[in-house]
């Protein structure tokens, strides 16, 4: 373990750039290249062979000029724990196998209910990510919504599922419609919200929307708010959703993987009230709290709803058994201590430091969109409410088809030479750029740099299409 150590920490203090730009085959043929029957023995041997077919083209998210998606680097006391974790390798599904690990992870949960607004009544459980988080959440409002009255007890169960209805916003995460599949709700279950000016979900309509469900015959079961948009860090206005929500008797989930952050915030909480009206949350750590992958948490205001994913086997959990399995909370069945990383780093670091980083990248974020907006090489989407910004390269009378042909060639070509790393995404139709800020050490001068690089190899394709034109 000491000489693995040593050859990762020679490794990143090597790291000089965010990606090697390795290309999709050359990357292929090497791992294909290993005979996977015939192992090595020697660990000098094992680590070179791992550098060759992994950590010289791993993906860095430490490295400043990552800008990529929602990756976060992560904070010293959850890198320690990964250590505990992996070599004790407690299984958190039942007390037998975790005891203390399973006290630990309720006291996050319960603090992490506290930090929502939520009161004694909540629970809720870690989870592998932000998609099985909503996944849970949303099985729970169904099992709520046969419960509302709307369902009909002697209606065939696929039929009443045929009805059901998810409402959420046009940006919404894509778990969103994965969940409704795989839950048996069909292709339409998922509504999807037009939002406004700010790429919000516009509530008014929400309302609209959930009345002409109702008196379509279908019975609204959840409305998914987001705070913290993947594309745009939008988030929905909460408390007015909460009123439309209230007024409905419908389930308020709160998808607040990406802004979850803001729950440690010392200058920026209140950009999340009304979240503590949900009836069920879910929080990424992996993302806002510098946590390794996977760290996330589904939690409910009513601990009792929990009861929707309640299942037992005599060997394992009995419905006799007086002791706290956590597995009667969860979908997973085995599962990592996860929790124990953001302990060591509450205990270590403390919350307010976690949340210092997450608003320096959002202080980041609003310079960069004063960059953009300020440039005339530029056109930028919106002004970023967390850390993500939408743009792309359009220079004045630069047509729509020739910037949609020209941005992604940019991003491709940059993350050809590894310079630096930025995803892309659709807007309206069209292709844009997307920095998404996490890591508090990314300057000003780094972003500055990127988008003159951008500018750069933007310029050379155009002038390579007018000559292609000509």
């Amino acid at each position: 373990m000491g000489r693995g150590l040593d050859a990762l920490i020679s490794h990143v203090a090597s790291v000089s750039q965010p990606f090697s730009g390795a290309g999709v085959h050359g990357v292929s043929e090497r791992v294909a290249g290993v005979d996977l029957d015939r192992p090595l023995e020697d660990l000098d041997a094992v680590l070179d062979e791992l550098r060759d077919v992994y950590l010289d083209d791993a993906v860095w998210f430490h490295e400043p000029r990552y800008l990529a998606h929602l990756n976060c680097p992560v904070v010293i006391p959850a890198l320690v724990a990964e250590l505990f974790v992996s070599a004790v390798n407690s299984s958190l599904d039942t007390w037998d196998q975790s005891a203390g690990g399973t006290f630990v992870e309720r006291r996050l949960v319960d603090w992490a209910a506290g930090r929502i607004g939520f009161d004694g009544n909540a629970d809720g459980v870690f989870t592998s990510g932000g998609t099985q988080s909503n996944l849970q959440a949303l099985l729970i409002a169904r099992g709520q919504a046969y419960l509302s009255g709307d369902a009909d007890p002697a209606e065939p169960l696929g039929q009443t599922l045929g009805r059901f209805r998810i409402f959420a916003s046009c940006d919404s995460h894509f778990s969103v419609q994965k969940s409704a599949n795989v839950l048996g709700l069909g292709l339409d279950a998922v509504v999807t919200i037009p939002t406004d000016e700010r790429r919000r979900m516009d509530p008014w309509l929400l309302d609209q929307e959930i009345a002409r469900v109702r008196a379509a015959g279908l019975i609204p079961m959840a409305v998914v708010a987001t705070a913290g948009t993947t594309d745009f860090g939008s988030i929905d206005p909460l408390n007015r959703v909460a009123d439309v929500c209230a007024e409905h008797g419908v389930w308020l989930h709160v998808d607040a993987a990406y802004g979850g952050g803001l729950l440690v915030s010392t200058r920026r909480r209140h950009l999340i009230d009304g979240i503590e009206r949900a009836d069920s949350v879910t929080i990424d750590f992996h993302k806002t709290f510098f946590q390794p992958v996977s760290s996330s948490a589904v939690i409910v205001r009513r601990g009792d709803d929990l009861r929707h994913v309640t299942y037992h086997a005599d060997y394992l959990n009995p419905r006799s058994a007086a002791l706290p399995n956590q597995v009667d909370k969860s979908l997973q069945t085995t599962r990592r201590f996860d929790a124990l990383k953001l302990w060591l780093t509450l205990r270590t670091m403390g919350a307010d430091a976690i949340g210092d980083y997450f608003d320096a990248v959002i202080d980041l974020a609003a310079v960069g969109h004063g960059l953009l907006r300020d440039d005339p090489d530029f056109e930028v989407v919106v002004a970023p409410a967390l850390s993500t910004l939408v743009f792309r390269f359009r220079p004045e009378e630069v047509p729509e088809g020739v910037a949609d042909e020209v941005n992604p060639r940019i991003r491709r070509t940059i993350a050809g030479r590894g310079d630096a790393v930025m995803a892309g995404t659709v807007v309206g139709g069209r292709a844009w750029l997307k920095f998404t800020l996490l890591n508090p050490e990314t300057t000003v001068g780094d972003v500055r740099s990127v988008l003159d690089l951008i500018r750069e190899i933007g310029r050379e394709l155009l002038d390579e299409l007018r000559t292609e034109v000509r």
